[in-house]
């Protein structure tokens, strides 16, 4: 049977280039989807990392001027831990090989020219879907979240003759890219795209609007986020447009990649381990409390925080629960950054508690596998989070999660009450609303957790056993895809 051809177009992709989730499940998803029949070549933008990664890379196309200046599509592969990737690579110099991240410059301001950028790689997956390359030409686009989000808009507006399926999937609809009308000539869409049925959006182009509107499916990375885009308060000004979609939107829940995130051979962490040697984390508490110079007290549960310090987060009830998790004897780990005033807020807990809470602001992934394998406990306490990988990694690696009763997190975490503990069956603590006091009460709650040795160490061999891999969401999206394929 012929594989089903399917491009990938995304912004970033683990690990050639990564700002968050997003570029996990790019990165891992292609690999899963070959068992399941599908051949999955990725299009990303010609960063310096990409580049610098690509592998066996020769010219698929000659692009000519594109978007003010000369582009080129490369074909090769990059090394991932679940195999080498199929690559497709747009080098545009002008446009890409840049110092920074890939939406913004060193100075953390967006690129001004990112509806640029970004309308660039769309297009160019659109000719791709159109039939640029002989030897490539897919049956199904999947775009994902609003830098590709034009893509069925180009495919839309683009002429006559066939074009492929197309599924966009959202993994945060509070990113949606929108800007200004007056670009709508220079981003090469026709006056009759400009519509509420089209790219209009609130008087401007929507990228991810346009998506969400033309493409034949919508998914989006957990069930009950699926469910709360389409409210007034999880829709973002989306919402009246996601509940016509009906029965064309569905949530599928994102994996981990079991082989990136393995504790019997990671090697980041100080000793191996897996459910038949729980023992051996203590190895990995200690060298956590270490590496974080917390006090060397085992008995003293470590709770650990790998996350943006934003808002959506959670992060300012973390600091307004402070008081409780270090009066129940609790000690914190934390590793992230973003906005100042959290920055600051954490670093003046570090001063006043030192050996009660070790901060280290940026990110380090090596330190991200440490913390998962090292801490008892994860606070993920968001607001609002589609899937969130975070609580994955902690249940594998035998951390406890405390989340939000949110989207995905309510989705694979199972509340360790009094139903769960008597069944046997729960992994973590929930709680809702998202606010300091049901924080502070999940904290009490997990202290009394940890004073029942038993029932901790049952609740993280359940969490190690449960199925966070890729192989069940694969599944999906390839029935997914087979229905776009086929009209359905």
């Amino acid at each position: 049977m012929t594989a089903l051809p399917v491009l990938a177009v995304a912004s970033e992709a683990y690990p050639l280039v990564k700002t968050g989730g997003l570029a996990d499940v790019v990165g891992a998803l292609p690999a899963a989807l070959a068992a399941e029949g599908v051949a999955v070549r990725t299009l990303l933008p010609g960063y310096p990392a990409v580049l610098r990664a690509l592998r066996d890379a020769e010219v698929a196309a000659e692009l000519g001027p594109l978007a003010g200046g000369p582009a080129t599509l490369l074909a090769g592969r990059a090394e991932a831990e679940g195999g080498a990737m199929a690559l497709l690579v747009l080098d545009a110099p002008h446009l890409f090989a840049r110092e920074g991240g890939p939406y913004a410059g060193p100075d953390g301001r967006d690129w001004p020219d990112n509806p640029q950028r970004f309308a660039a790689l769309c297009r160019v997956a659109a000719r791709i879907g159109k039939g640029l390359l002989p030897n490539f030409v897919p049956e199904v686009v999947h775009a994902h979240d609003w830098q590709a989000g034009l893509v069925p808009a180009y495919l839309r507006y683009g002429g006559a003759g066939a074009r492929p399926g197309t599924v966009v999937t959202v993994h945060n609809l509070a990113f949606q890219g929108s800007f200004p009308r007056a670009l709508l000539a220079e981003l090469e869409l026709p006056p009759e795209a400009w519509s509420i049925d089209g790219v209009e959006y609130y008087g401007a182009i929507g990228f991810l609007k346009a998506g969400l509107r033309l493409a034949d499916r919508v998914t989006t990375v957990s069930p009950t986020y699926a469910a709360e885009i389409t409210t007034a308060e999880g829709g973002m000004g989306l919402e009246g447009l996601l509940r016509a979609r009906g029965s064309e939107l569905s949530g599928i829940l994102n994996g981990l990649d079991t082989a990136v995130w393995d504790p019997g051979r990671d090697p980041h962490l100080a000793a191996p381990f897996d459910t038949r040697r729980l023992k051996a984390r203590e190895a990995n508490r200690a060298a956590l409390r270490g590496a974080f110079g917390l006090d060397d007290t085992p008995d003293a549960p470590v709770l650990g925080v790998v996350s943006r310090l934003t808002w959506q987060k959670g992060m300012d009830l973390v600091l307004e629960a402070l008081p409780d998790l270090l009066g129940h004897g609790m000690r914190l780990a934390l590793l992230g950054s973003g906005d100042r005033a959290l920055e600051a807020g954490f670093s003046e807990a570090a001063a006043a508690h030192p050996g009660r809470v070790g901060v280290r602001l940026g990110y380090d992934e090596a330190l991200a596998h440490a913390i998962q394998g090292g801490c008892d406990a994860l606070l993920v306490p968001s607001r609002f989070e589609p899937c969130g990988l975070t609580q994955l990694s902690a249940l594998r690696y035998g951390a406890l999660p405390v989340v939000a009763r949110v989207g995905g997190l309510a989705d694979t975490v199972i509340d360790c009450n009094t139903v769960a503990l008597a069944a046997g069956v729960g992994t973590g603590l929930q709680f809702a609303p998202t606010t300091a006091p049901a924080l502070r009460a999940a904290l009490a709650r997990l202290a009394a957790l940890w004073r029942d040795p038993k029932a901790w160490q049952r609740a993280q061999r359940n969490g190690m056993a449960a199925d966070l891999g890729w192989t069940q969401p694969a599944r999906r999206y390839a029935a997914l895809f087979q229905e776009v394929r086929s009209g359905g």
